[in-house]
């Protein structure tokens, strides 16, 4: 499934994996949301309810340009570096040009949306 973020820096695309928290992320687009910072890694954000994440692997490598849900604190994270290993961290799905990660640093509001 094809999204697009909206920031204060402009839109990009993304695309969604076939996940089952991916797919439950996409029943809540449109979707407009606060960031704050973490760790100089990641922009992070929390969604109106958690995610199901049946099937979800235990850990993930995070990359810049990755947008993944955290199950024990329940938030999003948009990923502008590469992130450490981390438990229960589900990839949700990724930037379509991962450069386009950079522009996520400033980013206090995100709006995700499904495309057409």
């Amino acid at each position: 499934m094809n999204i697009r973020l909206t920031t204060e820096t402009g839109s990009f695309e993304a695309t969604l994996n076939d996940s089952a928290a991916a797919r439950d992320l996409a029943t809540l687009l449109p979707l407009t949301l606060e960031t704050e910072d973490f760790h100089r890694t990641e922009r992070i954000a929390y969604p109106p309810r958690t995610l199901d994440t049946t099937g979800a692997p235990n850990a993930s490598s995070p990359k810049a340009g990755d947008l993944a849900y955290y199950t024990p604190w329940g938030n999003l994270a948009l990923f502008y570096r590469d992130g450490q290993h981390s438990p229960s961290l589900v990839i949700l799905g990724h930037l379509t040009d991962r450069t386009d990660a950079q522009r996520l640093v400033t980013a206090d509001r995100i709006t995700l949306e499904n495309l057409p």
